[in-house]
């Protein structure tokens, strides 16, 4: 399992962020980037939304958690709620379903790469056992502090 906390400062969206993520193998994240580049087509309604909305940043200061299987549609839908303005933290809600190169290519971020990530936290692998899974259900839902609270 790869695991990285990044030293945590201030983010655009006001809050205090570190990426801080729990996925089976970065290096799947090329692949599921590739992927959600052929979801995006697929999902022309996600896209319409961010393309619409994404300068107006309607779900700023929102904090949204996520737990729903970690596929690469799910992974539009997290990238459009960050796009969106959210500050946002996915896992998985089935410990079979997850896609790891989908959770990778979150983790790793559009703009990241595997050595430097700067996508959005997730934690998600396939195979977690019941423990593991309760694990990245609390990491999801521990968001950092507001930036001066």
């Amino acid at each position: 399992m790869t695991q990285t906390l990044s030293k945590p400062q201030k983010g655009t969206n006001g809050y205090i962020s570190a990426l801080e993520f729990k996925v089976a193998d970065l290096g799947l994240a090329e692949w599921g980037r590739k992927e959600i580049m052929l979801a995006e087509q697929e999902m022309p309604g996600l896209m319409s939304v961010r393309a619409e909305y994404a300068a107006q940043q309607p779900l700023k200061g929102l904090r949204v958690m996520g737990s729903l299987h970690m596929t690469i549609q799910t992974a539009v839908l997290i990238e459009t709620l960050s796009t969106l303005g959210a500050d946002v933290r996915w896992c998985s809600c089935n410990i079979f379903s997850t896609q790891d190169h989908a959770a990778a290519a979150v983790a790793v971020g559009a703009e990241g790469t595997t050595d430097n990530p700067k996508g959005i936290p997730v934690f998600a692998w396939k195979g977690e056992s019941l423990e593991e899974y309760w694990w990245c259900t609390e990491r999801a839902a521990r968001f950092r502090p507001r930036a001066g609270a």
